[in-house]
């Protein structure tokens, strides 16, 4: 329980230090329609499974506008302070719940406005949400934990499009063919062998994090 507070207090931490700036979520909400809009106005008809494409890749794109600065504010006396009171895993997991939960909010708004610009292929609704949940989850993982190595190595910020590719591409790929399910484009009877799959990876990117990030955060 004593963790778990922990936890709750720094995911706090980051809300309230989002919802006083909101100068990067407006940046990513503006990015998104206007991305959209260009796209509706470029195809006259968007087939589903163009859409299904088109749909992860903004929302790849997205995530790694919004990852990109998850360290940013822990520099300097702020590390120091934070590593003499707390485990470092705390700090990597409130980080990750938080930017899970935000990047379900935007997956969320992107589905919104493919709706509003155009149409929804999607068939199978609770199906594609729970793969918006653990699509959030993975790439929360990844880029989360990747920010801060980028950021204990003051590195650029591009640098973390480039060391997540290996990374992403097995997450991307599944959730396409899963969500490829959720549209009906194919229908094959191992979903639940994907979804398995792909949980597995997500599970296995956080134990990773979760190993590493002491040895980052200690440097």
């Amino acid at each position: 329980m004593k963790d778990l507070h922990f936890i709750l207090v720094l995911f706090r931490k980051e809300f309230l230090l989002e919802f006083r700036t909101r100068s990067a979520i407006s940046g990513i909400f503006l990015y998104v329609i206007s991305t959209l809009f260009v796209v509706y106005e470029t195809f006259v008809k968007i087939q589903p499974n163009v859409w299904n494409t088109l749909f992860w890749i903004i929302f790849l794109f997205v995530a790694v506008n919004a990852m990109v600065k998850s360290f940013v504010r822990e520099k300097g006396n702020s590390v120091l302070y934070y590593y003499s009171l707390l485990n470092p895993a705390y700090v990597l997991l409130a980080k990750i719940v938080y930017n899970a939960l935000l990047l379900l909010v935007l997956s969320l708004l992107i589905w919104g406005l493919f709706i509003f610009f155009g149409d929804n292929p999607v068939k199978d609704i609770w199906l594609f949400l729970f793969i918006l949940f653990l699509g959030s989850v993975g790439f929360s993982v990844t880029f989360t934990f990747l920010a801060s190595l980028i950021a204990a190595g003051n590195q650029n910020a591009t640098l973390l499009a480039v060391l997540s590719f290996p990374l992403i591409i097995p997450v991307i790929l599944m959730l396409v063919k899963i969500s490829a399910h959720a549209l009906r484009l194919i229908q094959d009877t191992a979903v639940s062998g994907d979804i398995a799959i792909l949980v597995a990876i997500d599970l296995l990117l956080c134990g990773v994090a979760l190993i590493l990030f002491p040895f980052i955060w200690r440097d």
